[in-house]
């Protein structure tokens, strides 16, 4: 009796943490439901807020089109016009000057009839009244121009279409950061601070094999510079034999941070897939220049974004330090001027497909280019 006491006392214990569990359970599940609702509502919201943007931008760039079309109209019509009223003129001018060319053939001809009268008297009995010849009153007024007429209006055109690409040119890298804003469905945010950039800091160094013959490589292959003499490397199939660029031996996945300590101008900080081509034109090996590689130039000018050869002029602080935040799964990738502060320069989002690589490409002799090891003091 008391053992089976025992076994009704302990199974209501059980019974009770059994309960608090199945409640437990019950809580998480609505819960998950209620979460796995807000999350439908989120992606309806996306796809209405994406197909609202593509919308409204469709219709922005139309009437852009409708208003380039209208003042391409315009400019024709006036062309037209004044190609009428100048054309109408000289030949007004043209005709003119003809009757009057007529009306001098027909006087020097009686002239000459008179001239040629034998008889004395006929002659002065018909000889006209002298009568000074008068002056043309259009010859004066033709001045024969090179054809430059409309040249003009060619150079205003001109002039407009290239302002339009430039503020193109300036407004797409906007446009890109902002579409590039949009938080990624489920991903992690991108970091903030210092401190959490730096909880994704990779220890990366150049791959001596992929290295091109007139760049040298020191500090335990982190640091790279432009040399004028060929290093004789040895023959490798992954080495750079036309471009002096360079690729990190470690290959990059997940989420990943990098910087860059750049000494002189004309560096590219870069990722690539590991196929990029190691020789033959730009597009097949030059970084920015293919499908294969994103690129960011930085020199005395400024900063400028490549990819697949599509460019884009980045607006940033000078800085000799640039940071490199990747998120390979969510396809971010994003890239910093560093000081005191961090600034963003640009930012991509797209699919990656494979393993990257952090990429340097040395453009001019006398710069060089450092994998830093972070964290690490600013100095420039």
């Amino acid at each position: 009796m008391d053992e089976h006491k025992g076994h009704e006392t302990e199974r209501r214990e059980k019974q009770k943490e059994l309960e608090v569990s199945r409640q437990q359970i019950q809580q998480r599940i609505q819960d998950r439901e209620k979460d796995v609702e807000l999350l439908q509502q989120e992606m309806e919201d996306i796809n209405v807020s994406a197909d609202k943007a593509v919308e409204d931008s469709e219709k922005s760039f139309n009437e852009v089109i409708r208003l380039l079309q209208k003042r391409s109209s315009d400019v024709k019509q006036q062309v037209r016009s004044q190609q009428k009223h100048e054309v109408s003129r000289v030949k007004d001018l043209q005709e003119k000057l003809q009757q009057e060319s007529t009306d001098l053939k027909r006087r020097e001809a009686e002239l000459e009839k008179l001239s040629d009268t034998e008889d004395h008297n006929q002659f002065i009995h018909n000889y006209p009244s002298p009568s000074p010849l008068s002056e043309s009153t259009h010859s004066s007024s033709i001045q024969i121009r090179p054809l430059r007429y409309f040249e003009e209006v060619t150079a205003a055109v001109s002039e407009t279409r290239e302002k339009l690409q430039d503020i193109l040119r300036e407004t797409w890298t906007n446009i890109s950061l902002s579409v590039a804003e949009v938080d990624v469905l489920l991903s992690e945010p991108e970091p903030k601070t210092r401190d959490e950039f730096l909880n994704y800091s990779r220890d990366i160094t150049l791959d001596p094999n992929t290295a091109n013959s007139y760049l040298l490589l020191s500090n335990g292959n982190r640091k790279v510079a432009v040399m004028r003499e060929n290093q004789s490397y040895c023959d490798h199939p992954d080495r750079f034999s036309v471009y002096e660029q360079v690729l990190s031996k470690e290959s990059l996945t997940g989420r990943c941070y990098w910087e860059v300590e750049v000494r002189g101008g004309g560096i590219c900080v870069a990722v690539s897939y590991n196929n990029i081509s190691r020789a033959g034109c730009l597009y097949d090996s030059g970084f920015g220049f293919n499908d294969r590689s994103w690129s960011l130039r930085c020199d005395t000018n400024g900063y400028m974004m490549r990819h697949d050869n599509v460019f884009a002029l980045v607006s940033g602080p000078a800085s000799t330090r640039v940071g490199v935040f990747l998120d390979h799964g969510a396809g971010l990738l994003s890239f910093y001027s560093v000081s005191e502060t961090r600034t963003l320069l640009h930012r991509v989002q797209t699919s990656f497909t494979q393993p990257l690589h952090a990429g340097l490409w040395l453009l001019d002799c006398g710069v060089s280019a450092e994998l830093v090891k972070v964290p690490e003091v600013i100095t420039g």
